[in-house]
């Protein structure tokens, strides 16, 4: 019976170890940091509902006979432009997203995506092109043979193109 149980669970052991699996790895850095609500100002940035926003408008109540002041916060979704609001006590702490914005040049247009050379000289292709006035920007202006860098922001795992600029030959 002992060796039938060993034989069994070495089976089940070699049949995990047979399939594979592969897992997304990053770099581990946390993509938001905690910041006092009392401390956050307009043109910030803060996650309101999951989302990465720029703040707009802000307002605060005094503070209640049983209560904290409260914020009111306007903000305006850093990647598709949608409006969300959100009202917390000042001494709360919200989350505040790791905003990046780089540079690259654009080096082609294949299906929908951009070729984006990096500082370094790899190539980044991963990108769509955006389907907004942005997009038929960067579009004519390749076509027209123009040496141009795109900008890219990144937030919370999203990136998107959000402006370009004309390279000084």
């Amino acid at each position: 019976m002992t060796q039938r149980g060993v034989f069994v669970f070495f089976w089940r052991f070699k049949a995990i170890m047979q399939d594979p699996e592969f897992h997304k790895a990053d770099s581990g850095a946390s993509t938001t940091y905690p910041m006092q609500c009392s401390s956050l100002r307009k043109n910030g940035h803060v996650v309101l509902k999951g989302r990465p926003c720029k703040i707009v408008e802000m307002s605060t109540s005094k503070t209640g006979k049983h209560g904290h002041a409260k914020v009111h916060m306007v903000g305006i979704d850093i990647f598709n432009g949608r409006k969300y609001e959100d009202i917390c006590p000042s001494t709360h702490n919200m989350d505040v997203p790791n905003v990046t914005r780089l540079d690259y040049q654009l080096v082609g247009l294949e299906d929908g995506y951009m070729s984006l050379l990096k500082d370094n000289g790899d190539q980044k292709e991963d990108l769509k092109l955006p389907v907004s006035d942005l997009g038929k920007e960067i579009q004519s202006k390749f076509d027209a043979g123009d040496s141009f860098v795109v900008t890219i922001q990144t937030a919370m795992g999203e990136e998107a193109a959000v402006g370009t600029k004309v390279l000084n030959d």
